[in-house]
């Protein structure tokens, strides 16, 4: 029998984990680390895979700045839909109407960039999530709808709503003109740095050149938008887990009746929540519609919504896990988007993975998980192996065939606020 004892001093800080296995005792090699030593170990042994991956393949544009910059922009409306979900989470109301409220944000974005230029359309996003945001919290809050029922409501509404205004403003149904150039959000590439990467890139050294290749993505042709949304999601944390504004969320989002007890105004800071969960979501659906395409289209969230509350789940509702997500499903977008096939090359990045994670689970004697892994290891490598050409319906199927995987990997180790999606009525606990 296992047994895994864990002892957390704090949630955000470093962890010490005591593997049992039989009178054998084997200890988390990264337990001495802090949080950001254990994340900086992590990304480095990632890249390491990667630049295995891309030598072995021979698949050099697997970690190109053209690769790491599209995966970037699609991972910023999945990072701030899925940060939408956290808020509204952390205050007990499920937010499953954040692909509604992406697709307001696209369409209002597109309207005041239009009208009165970029960063216009960046504020009227924000406030198009809103209106979806406090319709919900209206629904949920005030007159205790079923929090699903509410959200599906605004997912099916939201088209509806955004058709009817185009074709009424622009006289088309399905889209907006086109953002002129003058109009859109500039971009922005260090000076120096991305010239001296890219000479580095081009030589294709094992680690150096991708280590090259993945900062020369981050600092060449940046959209002042995106620094917005690493700001966003960093000073998130802060607010969350530094502030007494977080602790309130975070204690209705556990208790709200005890939050009650203490003098907390648990609905008024419900609709709070629920209504920076819009803005956040109409942040990423303005981004959408302004900086990575330039004008609204019928159906261009393409089910992003969905995908933001995969990866706040994969973050365990914690805003530096869900950056980690949507990195990695907007990495997965992008691959399908390049020149070449770069999703082969990917099925065997996941079959050395897969074998690392079988090393990791026969250390700690689980054998169950082992073979899991094993076998899924084993199956990424023979389609790698023995299909020449993926078909282009399992390539367009890439982002979500690793949603599933990855929820179903991380669903062991997540823990939701208590009282996400329960009812609350005030006075009801007495």
């Amino acid at each position: 029998m296992t047994e895994l004892k864990t002892n957390e001093a704090d949630t955000n800080g470093p962890r010490t984990k005591d593997l049992h296995t039989k009178g054998l005792n084997i200890k988390d090699p990264f337990a001495h680390l802090s949080v950001a030593q254990r994340t900086l170990a992590l990304a480095l042994g990632i890249t390491v895979l990667m630049s295995l991956t891309r030598v072995i393949s021979g698949a050099d544009d697997l970690t190109s700045a053209g690769t790491i910059g599209a995966s970037l922009r699609l991972a910023v409306p999945i990072a701030m839909a899925g940060l939408g979900g956290i808020y509204a989470e952390r205050v007990g109301v499920v937010n499953i109407a954040l692909e509604g409220m992406l697709v307001l944000g696209t369409w209002f974005g597109a309207y005041g960039a239009l009208t009165w230029g970029g960063w216009a359309g960046i504020a009227f996003g924000i406030f198009g999530g809103m209106l979806g945001g406090l319709l919900h919290a209206l629904a949920t809050v005030t007159f205790k709808v079923d929090h699903i029922i509410s959200g599906v409501a605004i997912n099916l509404m939201a088209p509806g709503i955004t058709r009817f205004l185009t074709a009424t403003i622009y006289g088309r149904p399905t889209e907006t003109p086109t953002v002129p150039v003058e109009n859109r959000i500039g971009t922005f590439t260090v000076p120096g740095v991305s010239s001296a990467l890219g000479s580095v890139e081009k030589r294709h050294w094992f680690l150096i050149s991708d280590i090259a290749g993945i900062l020369r993505g981050l600092t060449t042709n940046m959209s002042w938008v995106t620094v917005l949304v690493a700001l966003i999601i960093g000073g998130s944390t802060v607010v969350l887990w530094q502030t007494k504004f977080g602790l309130r969320l975070r204690s209705i989002g556990e208790n709200p009746y005890a939050a009650e007890s203490l003098g907390i105004p648990v609905a008024k800071m419900q609709y709070l929540g629920v209504l920076i969960s819009g803005g956040c979501a109409g942040l990423g659906g303005a981004f959408l519609a302004t900086v990575q395409n330039s004008q609204y289209k019928e159906a261009q969230t393409g089910g992003r919504g969905f995908i933001g509350l995969a990866t706040m789940i994969f973050g365990n509702w914690r805003p530096g896990g869900l950056a980690t997500g949507a990195g990695l499903f907007g990495f997965a977008q992008a691959l399908p988007l390049r020149q070449g096939d770069l999703v082969g090359p990917l099925l065997l990045f996941v079959a050395m993975l897969c074998v690392l994670i079988v090393i990791r689970q026969l250390g700690a004697q689980n054998r169950t998980k082992a073979i899991a892994a094993g076998l899924v290891g084993a199956l990424f490598l023979f389609i790698y192996v023995t299909v020449d050409a993926l078909p282009q319906q399992f390539i367009q199927a890439t982002p979500y065939v690793v949603t599933l995987v990855v929820l179903a990997t991380a669903s062991q180790r997540l823990r939701p606020p208590a009282a996400a999606g329960q009812v609350y009525r005030r006075g009801g606990a007495h």
